[in-house]
């Protein structure tokens, strides 16, 4: 399939999520304890000492804590304080925000692939158009090639968990290919203003690009 767009060459993809996923009420509990502290060393401390993530073990706790905790530390304080006090589709917002400030990969499927989709009026993702983005991607970066094959199905089934956590995709995968029906997640008026003006976040929540003013 065509891309809106060829994929941007950057910086080596960070494909560490596959340790925590999207998980919103851990990265509240995280976020709410930052409140507590201001400082995220005593945050990491705290989260550990506290086992405020109920994993059943210290190295479990910490591959999870340090996921999250390098994602949230991307977000404004008022993104955080969202994360923390908000409602549950609030805290599905800034979890997945925190995700595509880290997560380039994710940046990259909803802003050339899901939001392409729903600008030519079809909604319908097929697991074809899931191969075709990692084939574009894999030639830009050959960090996805390497992977094993287990580990690239890790990084795909998480990416589909997250879409479909965080509303972007509806229904149940089928054995025709069909994924889901891409669709524009719920968003309150806070989440909204705090998504902010980036193009590449906002097509994020598949919003359209905001469109730059003309300098005099």
């Amino acid at each position: 399939m065509a891309m809106a767009k060829a994929v941007d060459k950057a910086a080596k993809y960070c494909l560490s999520f596959t340790a925590a996923g999207l998980k919103p009420e851990l990265a509240a509990v995280i976020a709410r304890t930052h409140g507590e502290t201001g400082n995220w060393k005593q945050t990491r401390a705290l989260v550990l000492a506290r086992n405020a993530l109920q994993t059943r073990s210290l190295s479990s706790a910490k591959r999870l804590e340090s996921e999250l905790r390098q994602r949230l530390q991307l977000l404004s304080n008022p993104q955080l304080e969202l994360l923390a006090e908000g409602s549950s589709d609030d805290r599905l917002a800034m979890a997945w925000l925190a995700v595509l400030k880290r997560i380039q990969l994710t940046v990259e499927l909803t802003r050339d692939l899901l939001l392409n989709k729903l600008e030519v009026s079809d909604a319908q993702l097929r697991r074809s158009d899931m191969t075709g983005f990692y084939e574009a991607s894999e030639q830009l970066h050959p960090e996805l090639q390497a992977l094993t094959v287990s580990s690239q199905k890790k990084v795909h089934s998480t990416v589909l968990a997250m879409l479909r956590e965080v509303g972007l995709l509806e229904g149940k995968a089928n054995r025709s290919g069909l994924l889901g029906t891409v669709q524009r997640p719920s968003l309150s008026p806070e989440g909204l203003a705090l998504i902010g003006d980036d193009n590449d976040l906002r097509a994020g929540f598949l919003l359209k690009p905001k469109q730059r003013r003309a300098k005099r």
